[in-house]
């Protein structure tokens, strides 16, 4: 286990480094790119104390991409968000603490000051299997692809800035992948028992916000919306991020995030050993300070 959590730190100061090559200037200025490399750390440790406490690591890491081309009216925007986690508790071993694949495009054409018309995609996965832990054992809950999300539609948005968009898609296709067969024949995410996808079609919203509160100090929100008219369109997907950014100096940064998803078509089981499940609130947090590299 120690192995694993060195091999994954040190992957992290390498991809750092090599992150800090510029990237190639576009001499037509039709397209901007940028980035964001993080890593962060949490750790806690105790000896003799008095107190109580469990000895603990976490390390986390987080890429951030845009890849923005405008040309007179017409703008095309893409943002890729990979991140990574792992956690050691003491005499419990390594765990994931983040997963995730996030994969945006927005190609949009100038209808008015601040309106275009649009068409977008999105599609989500994760890298790894995802377990839970019952005193019997793990449970296989999630691996790459199972599930996965694409959404993708024409719309209208409203970009008053790059800190402040919204995208209203009233034609939306979503499509709920499962791709592990244990997974789909239990009929997980939402999937018919056995099937290996879910189709719904219905109205996807998608806003963004980023307010800086301080010189050194941001708050980013992002909100996704979905109903599905051909199954309880009042049982809106709704998954809200809530970002908060601490520059201590260029490389040095405190990272807050917290994510909360209500999903009706995704059963969470019980912790009553009853084995029954049911659609509940789903919330993550990751805290820590660590290395951020932008250009």
């Amino acid at each position: 286990m120690k192995k694993l959590l060195l091999l994954f730190m040190l992957s992290a100061v390498s991809l750092f480094s090599y992150s800090q090559v510029p990237a190639a200037i576009d001499t037509a200025k039709r397209w901007t790119i940028h980035g964001e490399n993080t890593f962060l750390i949490n750790q806690s440790s105790f000896t003799n104390w008095a107190g109580g406490g469990v000895n603990a690591f976490a390390g986390n890491l987080l890429f951030n991409y845009d890849f923005n081309y405008k040309k007179d009216k017409l703008s095309w925007d893409n943002k890729v968000i990979l991140g990574y986690g792992l956690s050691k508790q003491q005499d419990i071993g390594v765990r994931k603490n983040d997963d995730k694949i996030i994969l945006n495009s927005l190609v949009g054409y100038k209808a008015a000051k601040y309106w275009m018309y649009t068409f977008y995609a999105n599609f989500q996965t994760q890298f790894a299997n995802g377990y839970t832990y019952p005193a019997s054992g793990r449970t296989l809950i999630s691996t790459a692809f199972a599930p996965a999300y694409l959404t993708f539609g024409p719309g209208f948005a409203y970009k008053r800035s790059d800190n402040f968009r919204v995208n209203i898609s009233p034609a939306a296709a979503r499509i709920v992948i499962v791709t592990n067969k244990e997974l789909s024949d239990a009929g997980a995410y939402g999937v018919d028992p056995g099937k290996k996808s879910d189709f719904q079609f219905g109205a996807s919203l998608d806003a963004y916000y980023k307010i800086n509160l301080m010189e050194n100090i941001s708050f980013e929100n992002i909100l996704k919306l979905y109903s599905n008219y051909l199954d309880k369109p009042q049982n809106v997907y709704t998954d809200y991020t809530a970002n908060l950014f601490l520059k201590v100096n260029k490389f040095v940064s405190v990272n807050a995030g917290a994510q909360f998803i209500y999903d009706d078509k995704t059963k969470i089981a019980k912790d009553d050993g009853s084995g029954e499940s049911r659609s509940v609130l789903q919330i993550k947090q990751i805290f820590g300070a660590g290395l951020t590299y932008k250009f």
